[in-house]
């Protein structure tokens, strides 16, 4: 509003980056693949070897707020920043200038999100072994632009945003959301979410606190959260971005049990995590329990970490590596696993919707390759077929099937032969599954297209091959509830 100088100051600086072109597109063709590649390897040097001499005001900026380089003040005046000094995320010293904070252009595959998003810089970078500050609040990554593909952008008038961190998930549900609720236990990282959201001219509301302790009695269509998963000794000082007090997983289980009550019938949730495999336990049914009733899920694991790989991984990220108390460190993790009987951690996705459902159904799906993305629409068609398990083989043989779109065939024999050895059905959306089927039930999918009911199809292919109608519904239907379970059959919907 005019006379604010908290508004007056992110115009400025809204209008700073416009006049400089610094969207992901222009960024990525000034610092190259190649930069591109090894900022996502915190590493700088390829990039700032790509800009070169140039002093430009694009260049300035991406020194500045991606590259952490200093700048001296005539190239931040050109660039028109100096007065953020006043707003803390510019330091000077004498006639350089430093950004205190990570400044980057974000956009996604839809063309929705297109604007930029604020975050520390990383503590790692170009080697340095720096630990984090306890606040310390990130930025674009891997895990944001997952969760970004794995939560559904369906129109809904209620979205939380549950652990907002640098205000990423935000800018994608306000396209699809009514009214946004974020919330983080870290102040520094709701204040860094406001400069996001306002530099993208987002509205959401910002709440202080853990869990849905901040949103008290108030439903939402949609949950959205990548919470501090990390499972690591409760001693110490902690990394609020990736760990809580709790022990093991409890934490992520804590996420998924307690959003029954907040969620609307319908709504879901949509988590991004990693979970306990513990000794003598399948790890499929320690996360059927987090579940709480009233709710289905599909679980989809992506990968499996033994400890050594996942302490490694986490001590790197703390700036631990090469210091004095890495090794004492990496013994502390060992014994803290060994005592909870950690055997491996599971990392991957939980989709959760507020069903109505007496007993919980619960789908968990070991699924290390690869995938088309964004995946949310195809999670959330196992969800929705999850309420044929209970049709009867009367229903499912009377309903009208259609076979998933885009599904092709494959054949695969001895050159010269005849008939085919392998018949494979394959998709290229979602999980990207594919099946192996006979001739029988080839036929029958084949001719799934919406016309004719699943029984009229079996016995027409049943003429065609020679055999007995009732024999091939007996073999077809089982693998056709399989197939209905993973989403390759959907109903003709009712009009």
């Amino acid at each position: 509003m005019p006379g604010n100088p908290r508004a007056e100051s992110v115009e400025l600086l809204r209008a700073a980056l416009v006049r400089a072109d610094y969207f992901a597109d222009p960024v990525l063709e000034a610092i190259t693949v190649e930069g591109q590649r090894g900022l996502t390897r915190n590493h700088t040097f390829a990039a700032s070897r790509a800009l070169g001499s140039r002093d430009d005001p694009l260049a300035t900026i991406i020194r500045l707020f991606i590259l952490q380089e200093e700048q001296p003040l005539e190239a931040v005046i050109r660039a028109g920043v100096v007065d953020l000094v006043n707003w803390g995320l510019l330091t000077r010293s004498g006639d350089m200038f430093r950004a205190g904070v990570d400044i980057r252009p974000y956009s996604d595959e839809t063309a929705w999100v297109d604007g930029w998003v604020v975050s520390d810089h990383a503590a790692t970078l170009n080697t340095r072994n720096v630990p984090p500050s306890p606040d310390h609040v990130l930025g674009v990554s891997a895990a944001s632009v997952s969760l970004s593909q794995i939560t559904p952008r369906r129109q809904v008038e209620s979205a939380l945003d549950l652990g907002t961190g640098s205000g990423i998930q935000c800018l994608h549900l306000s396209h699809h959301a009514l009214s946004i609720v974020a919330t983080d236990v870290n102040k520094r990282a709701l204040d860094l979410a406001q400069w996001t959201c306002d530099l993208n001219d987002v509205r959401p509301q910002f709440r202080l606190g853990s869990l849905y302790e901040p949103v008290g009695d108030e439903k939402f269509d949609l949950i959205t959260t990548n919470p501090p998963f990390v499972m690591s000794p409760v001693v110490g000082e902690r990394l609020t971005y990736r760990e809580t007090g709790y022990s093991s997983d409890e934490f992520m289980r804590a996420v998924v049990s307690g959003a029954g009550d907040p969620l609307n019938p319908g709504g879901s949730l949509h988590v991004l995590g990693n979970w306990a495999h513990v000794r003598g336990e399948p790890w499929q049914e320690r996360l059927r329990s987090w579940v709480p009733v009233g709710c289905d899920a599909f679980v989809v694991q992506r990968e499996v970490l033994d400890v050594c790989e996942y302490i490694e991984i986490w001590l790197a990220d703390a700036g631990l590596n090469g210091t004095d108390s890495y090794l004492e460190k990496y013994q502390q993790w060992l014994d803290y696993f060994d005592t909870l009987g950690v055997e491996a951690v599971g990392m991957g996705w939980i989709a959760m919707v507020k069903s109505g459902s007496a007993i919980p159904r619960v789908t968990c799906l070991d699924w290390p390759h690869a995938v088309a993305q964004p995946v949310a629409d195809d999670l959330m068609a196992h969800l929705d077929a999850m309420q044929y398990e209970s049709w009867s083989d009367e229903r499912v043989l009377d309903t009208t099937w259609i076979l998933a779109p885009g599904t092709t065939q494959e054949t695969m024999g001895a050159p010269g032969a005849a008939d085919p050895s392998h018949i494979v059905l394959r998709r290229q959306d979602g999980l990207k599954r594919a099946v192996e089927v006979d001739t029988g039930l080839g036929g029958v999918l084949g001719a799934c297209d919406g016309d004719l009911p699943l029984g009229a199809i079996i016995a027409a292919v049943a003429e065609v091959l020679d055999v007995s109608a009732p024999a091939l519904v007996a073999e077809i239907v089982p693998q056709v509830r399989d197939l209905i379970a993973t989403t390759w059959l959907t109903p003709v919907p009712q009009r």
